[in-house]
Order: C-alpha cells, then structure tokens, then sequence
C-alpha cells in the first residue's frame, strides 16, 4: 500500500507518497480500506521531529480517518467487513489502509458523507471528553474558546449550544469571527485588537466565565485564569503559545478555580479515561446531535492525499476555518 512517510523532519516537504508494507490487525483490532484522513495539529508537530507516537503507534502521520472495513482481526464481533466508519486513531491514518482497535471505531452518522466524516473523530472526542466528562459543563454556563475558527472550535461552538451555553470566541481575522457568529457564537473577539479578559468580563456582566478550552497554553494562562469566574475549570489541550509559564496560585485559589491539561492521543486504551470510554459516550450523546444537522462537520479545505504537504501549509498559516480534509 501508499502512505505519507517523513524521511527526515522538517516542513510540509518532507512528506512524502511513499510504499510501505500493508499493516495486518491482531486480536481486537480492524484493518480500513480509508476513504480519507483530516490533518490535526499533532501531524504538524510529528512532521517536525517534536511529538513522537506514542508506544506501540504506527509511526504514520494521522490522528482520524474515515474509510470501510476491510478484514476482522481475532475476537473482533461487533462489527463487519464493509461497513463504512471513521475512527479515532494515534497514528496512521496518512494511508491507503489502516489498523483501528475495534473500541475506537465509530458509525459513519447518517446524513453525513463518508470522505466528511474523516473530520469528526479527533474533535467530538476532545471537546466532549474534556468539556463534558471532564468539567461537566451544563444549561446556563458560559464557555470561552480559543480558536474559535479551528476544527475544535468550530465544532465546540455548534455543541456547546445545542447544550444551551453561552458562548464566547477568540479569533484573528474578520472572516473567522463572521464564521464563528454563524456557528452561534454570543460573543466573538478579535485577539489581535482586544482584550479577552476585559471582553469576557463584559459579556457576563463582570462574573467572568465558568469555563475555558484553551489551545495556547504560556502565553494565555495568567490572562485565563483572570478570564474565570468563581468555581470556574480553565482545560488547557495545547501549548501554541509555549509550555512553561508562572501560576498565580493565590488569584486561583480565590476563585476556587481549577486547571486541568490534558491529551486524548497519550491516552490509554481502555479505563475511566480511556479512548473506549470517550468514543463510546461520543457515540451515544454527540451522534444524534450530528444526524440532526445541529453539529455539523466544518471542512475549510479538501486536498488530495498525495499533496499533503499543501495541506500542512495551509493548516500552519491558518488560511482555514474549520478542518483540512485529506481525500484517497
């Protein structure tokens, strides 16, 4: 088969439409014949020689994929040869096929096409592992989202409403935070000409917010955590602005705040926290909302599979709302 391989790490060039040996699943798992793989962050970074896979990972670029069903591996029941899914991977989706455990495959929801729903995994299961399971996030709350116009943005604006949160947005240009707006955002702000915390303070009447997803990390944690309100839960999933920055425990502790940072690719596969988990609560509460049209994929750009590194650049300049699609 064809995969996209990194020879030596660099920039989008370094990727390469290379032949690899077909993969073979074992007991639990599902070999996919992939329709197409949606680029996140963690592919960037992988590309670049600065995230390794974790133990036991294919060493293949690709967090999602979508695809159909190929072979069974042993002790696999629950699913069958040709049915279509998309599934949840930590790595190895930048392929012709693909080996999934079987835990972490999810339906193809109907009403949304087969290449689309490559864009869905990664980010259902961030937002709704950390969002819900995590901090809980209920009716009547107000959320802040970094990133508004990214793919995990774009998708927590659709879901925090359809759960009835208010919800503000940091983006950099006019054309994200017009998209933002139409996602259903309350409060849309412009990073690069205001300031988020006045902006927030304002928009709950000087309460702060109850909750932050924040992909920035350093630069954005002092302002975060004077961004919340009393009791509120700050998630941290990224570290695009650094990773080492000075807590002022005091300001926390006055609000009762809490911090939490997390991974879903790290994770293991099965447990309270695990990938099974989350998928299987995915399935179950963010689907429906999906097959009703009330969450729907956002895809800013579809690129054929072999010009992958056209893909990556067009992620790393942040010329995209919403996800970068990779077609087979």
């Amino acid at each position: 088969m064809h995969a996209i391989t990194v020879d030596n790490p660099g920039g989008p060039e370094a990727l390469c439409w290379s032949e690899v040996p077909d993969p073979i699943p074992g007991p639990g798992e599902i070999l996919i014949d992939v329709a197409a793989a949606a680029v996140n962050r963690a592919d960037l970074l992988q590309r670049q020689g600065l995230y390794s896979p974790p133990s036991g990972a294919s060493s293949i670029l690709g967090l999602e994929c979508s695809g159909v069903i190929r072979e069974l591996g042993p002790e696999v029941t629950q699913w069958s040869v040709g049915q279509p899914v998309c599934a949840l991977l930590s790595g190895g989706a930048y392929a012709e096929k693909v080996i999934a455990p079987a835990s972490q495959l999810l339906p193809v929801p109907t009403g949304v096409e087969i290449d689309i729903a490559a864009t869905l995994p990664e980010v259902a299961c961030t937002v709704w592992s950390n969002m819900m399971m995590t901090t809980k996030m209920i009716a009547g709350q107000s959320f802040l989202i970094h990133g508004g116009a990214s793919g995990i943005g774009t998708h927590a604006i659709q879901l925090a409403k359809a759960l009835g949160v208010r919800v503000a947005v940091t983006a950099g240009t006019p054309d994200k935070l017009d998209a933002c707006r139409d996602l259903g955002a309350d409060l849309t702000i412009n990073y690069r000409d205001t300031d988020f915390v006045q902006a927030v303070h304002s928009f709950t009447d000087g309460v702060g917010v109850d909750r932050i997803l924040d992909i920035m990390g350093a630069k954005y944690l002092d302002r975060n955590v004077d961004a919340l309100g009393n009791d509120g839960h700050l998630v941290i999933i990224g570290m695009q602005g650094g990773a080492v920055a000075e807590l002022n425990i005091a300001k926390l502790i006055a609000k009762r705040g809490s911090i939490t940072a997390t991974t879903l690719r790290g994770r293991p596969l099965a447990g309270p926290s695990g990938k099974a988990a989350i998928v299987e609560s995915v399935v179950q509460n963010v689907w429906p909302l999906v097959e009703k049209g009330t969450v729907r994929p956002v895809v800013g750009a579809e690129v054929p599979i072999s010009q992958a590194a056209e893909a990556h650049r067009l992620l790393e300049n942040g010329e995209v709302v919403g996800k970068v699609l990779l077609r087979l």
